[in-house]
């Protein structure tokens, strides 16, 4: 399937804010060339995606969701970032395997979809992980078939209420579960190497937020109704701290309580989920990574 874009016309995201990227006056703010923040070995990811050497981490500037409690904010709302040229973002995946990357993780790159499409013309020799906030495109997925190996969505608000609230997209819930299950389509059931890495397969991502406990069980029982036992992997992440724009809203602007994470934990390991659980320690700064153009430049 061919990817459909018009530069001067956008609608590779949900937003189908119809934006001329030329300008950058998308809803992403980005224009029609890759702009990054970071490319570096990350050994913070799930156990199958680190590994021993890390992933090849790619972060992109801008974001078409926009979460107010976003810990990226300094690049997804903020914008920090250095333009590269197409020719450029082949060449950094390529030293970052040279550095000994697991794979390359593509992180937030929905809005940079044509970008991807173009600098995966050959194909790797790693994994490629399309680390999104859930918040694609089916039709913008599809294109990028057999480009991807490994799909690492977030699953952020089963109701429309918090996605409204948090993220001004009530469509979230719909979106989310159909570009999950086009991902599942697309890879299968999860296939991992002799040595514990992901070869393929999906991760599906859930940040547990302050009272909002309920929202995970939901979360968590769509993916055990939806996908038979071991056809994807499920990452219960408890690193939330107040961020962003969080202040503005007391429900959220508050550490997760011991007895939340407790709970959403069991949860997980009663409905026999495979995947992982963060520890307690995770809700902390150190873990955001610093945003200072490094392996762009």
């Amino acid at each position: 399937m061919t990817l459909q874009y018009d530069p001067t016309r956008c609608t590779l995201c949900p937003r189908s804010c119809g934006g001329d990227r030329t300008q950058a006056k998308g809803r992403c703010r980005m224009p029609d060339h890759p702009v990054l923040a970071r490319a570096a070995l990350h050994h913070w990811e799930e156990p199958p995606l680190s590994g021993t050497r890390g992933a090849g981490t790619v972060f992109f500037s801008g974001c078409s969701l926009g979460c107010v409690f976003c810990q990226n904010e300094s690049i997804s709302q903020q914008d920090f970032g250095k333009a590269v040229s197409l020719d450029r973002l082949p060449e950094i995946f390529q030293e970052l395997i040279a550095q000994g990357a697991h794979n390359i993780d593509l992180v937030n790159p929905t809005h940079y979809a044509h970008v991807v499409a173009q600098a995966l013309e050959e194909p790797l020799s790693v994994p490629v992980v399309w680390n999104s906030g859930g918040y694609d495109k089916v039709e913008t997925l599809r294109a990028l078939e057999g480009k991807v190996q490994i799909y690492l969505p977030d699953f952020k608000y089963p109701d429309e209420e918090g996605a409204k609230k948090y993220a001004a997209a009530r469509d979230y819930p719909a979106v989310a579960q159909a570009a999950i299950r086009e991902m599942v389509r697309q890879t299968g059931p999860y296939e991992m190497d002799g040595q514990g890495i992901l070869k393929r397969g999906v991760i599906i991502r859930h940040l547990l937020l302050p009272g909002r406990l309920n929202q995970a069980k939901e979360v968590m029982d769509w993916v055990a109704n939806t996908f038979p036992p071991h056809t994807v992997l499920f990452s219960l992440m408890s690193q939330y701290i107040p961020w962003g724009k969080a202040e503005d809203y007391p429900e959220l602007n508050r550490r997760l309580r011991k007895s939340e994470i407790r709970a959403a934990v069991a949860y997980m390991e009663n409905l026999g989920l495979d995947g992982f659980s963060q520890e307690e320690s995770a809700a902390t700064a150190e873990y955001i990574p610093a945003f200072d153009l490094t392996g762009v430049e």
